[in-house]
């Protein structure tokens, strides 16, 4: 794995993200209706939006794969991806998925969470993936469905925003 992994589907381009994406990180983390469901993921500057940059940066420094960001026809649309985060006695990949609003409904998370999952079942060993989702969050609940999740009931768990769902690959 290298930091340049690129994930192509029928219509979207997932790359790392770059500096450039700071704007994007810092629109969809300071939108209400995109953080509704996990208000704790929302930014109030500029430079916790740069901090956390360097956070998904430092990541693929260090393990060559994290959140990508996702393009369709050459326009960032939102990110996608998974990072290593603790997990019971161990370590699972965070599923992790934050579209535009405006594009909400066209199945773009789905696609792309469906690409990161497959990209990860085809190299990534060792890890389960996990997609931690908030009970009334019934789309992100069909996305990660979608994506070849599924529900584990047993392992549901407090997080920063409440109880948090758990779906999982293995």
């Amino acid at each position: 794995m290298t930091g340049g992994v690129m994930i192509t589907t029928a219509r979207l381009s997932l790359r790392r993200p770059g500096g450039a994406d700071v704007g994007l990180i810092y629109a969809l983390h300071t939108d209400p209706l995109a953080c509704a469901h996990n208000p704790g993921d929302l930014l109030a500057t500029r430079a916790e939006a740069v901090g956390r940059y360097r956070a998904w940066d430092a990541h693929w420094r260090r393990y060559g794969f994290g959140y990508w960001s996702v393009l369709r026809d050459g326009a960032a649309v939102g990110f996608c991806g998974v990072k290593v985060v603790p997990w019971d006695s161990g370590e699972a990949l965070n599923l992790f998925y934050r579209f535009d609003p405006a594009v909400w409904g066209g199945g773009l998370a789905s696609e792309a969470a469906t690409a990161v999952v497959g990209w990860v079942a085809a190299g990534v060993s060792g890890r389960p993936v996990v997609a931690r989702v908030r009970p009334d969050n019934v789309a992100s609940a069909r996305v990660a469905v979608r994506a070849g999740l599924r529900r584990a009931r047993w392992l549901d768990r407090y997080g920063e925003d409440g109880l948090d769902w758990i779906f999982t690959s293995g």
